[in-house]
């Protein structure tokens, strides 16, 4: 667990680097900061009140639990009680609060992505503190602690199905929802939120003007195939011990990513007439994100098609923006919104019903039931996450998000940290 906890912490500079990679030169290094500062701000949130507001035992309306109860992680370290219990055994708990600080930083940072180029980094800095504290631990709590969008007998999808015996003296819901590893705690919760604050912070000023393009694609691959490396902690890691639902989700997330590459790929050959490498390493960031909440309960052909279907989906989505005239500036909406709710509902389809979760439509004829619990976690998610979203922005609004035009033109590189990521002569060169 603390090999996978360490995996998943290495997603967050290599986000840095696909980020990094796809913003223009004059803002890569205040790209880069942004999904650095996560991991200083929600790192230490997260120790404070972070990990009580996600699984503390004293609920608060099924959103939240209270964040004083082990504030500091107290009675966490070093009490003997306090181990988690796996089917490959039990392990410490402070281990289980390693592995899920991680979940909380790479979340927030994949927020960035949307807002690139325009935002003061103080505002940025205090957004991520409020929004993971209003939006990421609640959701974490609804779906992984007991909550509404979890499987607990008062939960959502108790209400729609029933309850039935948990076979320990208690109720469980009779249709329980999947999240595996995170499609609606990380995924539709960034991707929602990265839309919302496009849509209150707009558009770069020269957006539909200026053809924005990434300056270094070799930075984007290479921090794609970082993500895909680390992506195994976060997916395999996700079944807490070395097991076969760990196997698994580590050939899941293996294929699904391929097959999703392949069909990015061949969206683009099909409507532009030229694969590309920036499709390839998108193509990457969308089957990862598609097998997340499905990589312990669909089987590998699933996963295939799946992934396929995810990265033909990306490549068609990450051009709405155009058409509809939100700034979305690296494609986290058309990204991680999109695949996130797609692996999220098609886990009403594909799942196969191994590793104790239900059989989704194409394998049982009480799938449908599946598929209606998906579909109404996801669309509570999305309608939570916007709501915090906005309550989020409207706190940090005094502060000030937008940064000058002059500042804008200029580079935010140079205007918010007095950097240059190249050197005078290495920037000609790259124009």
């Amino acid at each position: 667990m603390l090999m996978a906890a360490s995996l998943v912490l290495l997603m967050t500079p290599a986000l840095a680097m696909f980020y990094g990679g796809m913003s223009r030169q004059k803002s890569v290094l205040n790209m880069m900061m942004m999904s650095f500062s996560a991991m200083g701000v929600v790192g230490i949130v997260y120790v404070l009140w972070g990990w009580s507001m996600s699984y503390g035992e004293q609920d608060v309306l099924g959103l939240f639990a209270n964040p004083f109860e082990m504030f500091g992680l107290a009675g966490v370290i070093g009490d003997a009680e306090n181990w988690v219990t796996s089917a490959s055994g039990a392990y410490p708990q402070v281990v289980d609060v390693g592995f899920q600080v991680t979940f909380a930083i790479i979340t927030v940072a994949l927020i960035s992505g949307a807002i690139a180029e325009r935002v003061k980094f103080g505002t940025w800095l205090t957004f991520a503190a409020v929004w993971v504290t209003l939006a990421y631990f609640p959701m974490a709590h609804m779906v992984w602690g007991g909550g509404l969008l979890s499987h607990s007998e008062n939960s959502l999808a108790s209400m729609i199905f029933g309850t039935v015996d948990d076979g320990e003296g208690g109720l469980t819901a009779a249709v329980a929802p999947v999240d595996f590893a995170g499609g609606t705690v990380v995924h539709i919760n960034a991707g929602m939120a990265a839309l919302v604050l496009v849509l209150l912070i707009g558009k770069r000023y020269d957006f539909g003007r200026t053809a924005f393009r990434p300056h270094s694609l070799p930075l984007v691959m290479l921090g794609a195939g970082l993500l895909w490396f680390g992506w195994f902690g976060f997916n395999a890691g996700s079944a807490f011990g070395a097991n076969g639902a760990a196997g698994l989700a580590w050939i899941n997330t293996t294929v699904a990513t391929a097959a999703a590459m392949l069909g990015w790929l061949l969206t683009e050959r099909i409507r532009d007439g030229h694969p590309t490498s920036l499709g390839a390493a998108s193509g990457v960031v969308a089957g990862l994100v598609a097998i997340t909440p499905a990589a312990g309960s669909v089987h590998p052909l699933g996963a295939i098609a799946l992934g396929a279907v995810s990265g033909a989906l990306c490549a068609l989505a990450v051009g709405l923006k155009h058409r509809f005239g939100y700034d979305d500036s690296l494609d986290v909406v058309g990204v991680h919104l999109v695949a996130g709710l797609w692996g999220t509902i098609a886990i009403g389809l594909l799942a196969t019903g191994t590793f104790d979760t239900d059989a989704g439509v194409f394998y049982s004829a009480d799938g449908w039931k599946l598929l209606v619990v998906q579909i109404v976690i996801a669309v509570a998610a999305l309608v939570f996450t916007a709501i915090m979203t906005a309550i989020a922005y409207v706190i940090c609004r005094p502060l000030g998000w937008r940064i000058s035009e002059t500042d804008e033109q200029s580079g935010i590189d140079g205007a918010e940290h007095a950097e240059s990521a190249y050197e005078a002569s290495t920037n000609a060169l790259i124009r």
